[in-house]
């Protein structure tokens, strides 16, 4: 038994050679051979920029939904705004008010950090920071949506409706889940539970496309 915190350990097994084995549109696969321990593993995985995400939540406590076509899981599923940390030089920060003005014409006064994810660790360094933004006005500016983003569909929908459907496994969409849980809890705690925008984030993914070790 330890009384020490509960936290995910952070190390890093010897990476004895790198190399990018599929460059595509959006990710790299990397594979990495591993000392860790007395044995040597090949490890594939993708290799991305890391992202994003935004739960806007209103004066009535209502959540900012958007639907869209996600191809991989052939589905227009419910969505919070999000996007990829592939902007050289922005922060995470910089990066969800710009999400949240593309994706839903909005911008916020109050920022906060409200979760920090790994969307699937075994294949992927994907890290996803959950920001929750509050003080929320329509932007000056109306952005143009083409693809996936054309037919975007927006719902206001009260945060406890959002967490039964989670609940009830009728949405499936990570950020969202992870979202809705950590806001519904942390609303519960009075909000104590927050970070500040400018928290360091040390599970942040490397850039896409940097040099092969």
């Amino acid at each position: 038994m330890t009384d020490a915190p509960l936290t995910d350990e952070l190390t890093a097994a010897a990476v004895l050679d790198s190399e990018t084995v599929f460059r595509g549109r959006v990710w790299n696969i990397r594979r990495d051979r591993v000392q860790y321990g007395d044995q040597t593993i090949v490890r594939e995985y993708m290799d991305h920029t890391g992202a994003v995400a935004v739960l806007a939540l209103d004066d009535d406590d209502r959540m900012l939904l958007i639907k869209q076509y996600r191809h991989p899981v052939r589905a227009r599923d419910w969505e919070i705004p999000a996007g990829l940390l592939d902007v050289a030089d922005e922060d995470a920060l910089g990066a969800a008010q710009r999400e949240l003005a593309e994706e839903a014409d909005l911008v916020a006064d109050r920022w906060a950090v409200l979760s920090e994810f790994y969307t699937t660790p075994g294949g992927s360094d994907e890290a996803i920071r959950i920001y929750l933004a509050r003080g929320l006005r329509a932007s000056h500016e109306i952005f143009a949506r083409t693809d996936e983003e054309a037919d975007i569909e927006v719902r206001w929908v009260a945060l406890d409706e959002v967490v039964d459907a989670v609940l009830d496994r009728r949405l499936q969409n990570p950020s969202l889940v992870v979202g809705a849980l950590a806001a519904f809890t942390a609303r519960a705690r009075g909000w104590s539970t927050l970070a500040p925008p400018d928290a360091p984030w040390s599970r942040r993914s490397r850039t896409i496309g940097a040099d092969d070790a």
